[in-house]
């Protein structure tokens, strides 16, 4: 059934992906719970199931990988040629024994859910290590704030994320500079 979905995918997205290859355009598919492509091996499926087009990549949002267990830092490392958009949305795990990571069907802001969206950097994700990959892996694209937090208002929640992404998208260093200053 997996293949045949695979297979079935690969033949719908052929040519909307030759209009993008014609276009001169990428393709940032969301890894997502409930999608295709979800974690490192079924995004790996997909895009051999795509016989590795250029024109497709991810959209990498480390909210959707850190709250099903996926390293973020570890699917940024795997795919870093295919990374052509990234999110910036926080969470924060609140298993209790009771609740799952599924959400269970309940909206944002109940207490009985297993994760909360969270503005970025008040959530539980690694922000110091995946901004330090992308430099590594020379992301440049876009990072956009997806901000979802149902316990903070909005206006103020939306300049504290555009602050917390430009203290944290800092430049790397230049080549040689590996020197202790003191």
């Amino acid at each position: 059934v997996v293949e045949d979905a695979l297979r079935d995918f690969a033949r719908q997205w052929g040519p909307i992906l030759d209009v993008c290859q014609e276009c001169g355009l990428k393709y940032a598919f969301e890894v997502h719970p409930g999608q295709i492509a979800f974690c490192l091996y079924s995004a790996e499926r997909v895009l051999d199931a795509l016989h590795g087009r250029e024109e497709f990549g991810f959209t990498f949002d480390p909210s959707h990988l850190h709250w099903q267990g996926v390293d973020p830092v570890e699917f940024l490392r795997h795919f870093r040629e295919r990374i052509f958009h990234v999110h910036i949305k926080d969470l924060a795990i609140t298993l209790n024994g009771r609740n799952s990571l599924l959400g269970s069907y309940l909206p944002y802001s109940d207490p009985r859910r297993g994760w909360q969206p969270r503005s970025p950097g008040r959530g539980s994700i690694d922000w110091e290590s995946i901004f330090r990959t992308l430099n590594e892996i020379g992301y440049d694209g876009p990072l956009a704030v997806e901000w979802k937090d149902p316990g903070m208002d909005p206006a103020f929640g939306a300049e504290e994320a555009c602050k917390f992404v430009k203290r944290l998208d800092f430049p790397t260093a230049p080549p040689g500079s590996e020197q202790a200053f003191y």
